[in-house]
């Protein structure tokens, strides 16, 4: 009989911790490509509230996913990339969406 193995001594409950909630694999997957504002980044992910992205984004930076960067400009301007632990985080996740696209057939029987 196998031995069963708790979820956070292999690093998948660290993992799962800071991308857990509804959007914040949404908003690292949109954040791969190139820094968003954050208007764009609200167009860009359907559904989510102003005071929801801002939350998440904060969240994502307070872990280290997420880089905040407000230019002295006026008007305002924050744009939000990705930070080295974020990039590495978003390839885990896309793997993780493969098997989901690969697997949803069978998980909706």
């Amino acid at each position: 009989m196998a031995k069963r193995q708790h979820v956070g001594s292999c690093g998948l409950g660290a993992a799962l911790n800071v991308i857990s909630g509804k959007w914040k694999a949404t908003i690292l997957w949109q954040l791969h490509a190139r820094p968003f504002r954050f208007g764009e980044l609200k167009r860009s992910v359907p559904g989510i509230s102003e005071k929801i992205l801002s939350e998440q984004l904060k969240e994502m930076e307070a872990d280290g996913l997420v880089l905040r960067e407000a230019f002295d400009e006026v008007p305002p301007r924050v744009s939000y990339s990705l930070t080295p632990a974020g990039a590495s985080l978003n390839d885990a996740v896309h793997a993780l969406a493969e098997w989901g696209t690969r697997h949803a057939s069978k998980a909706a029987e």
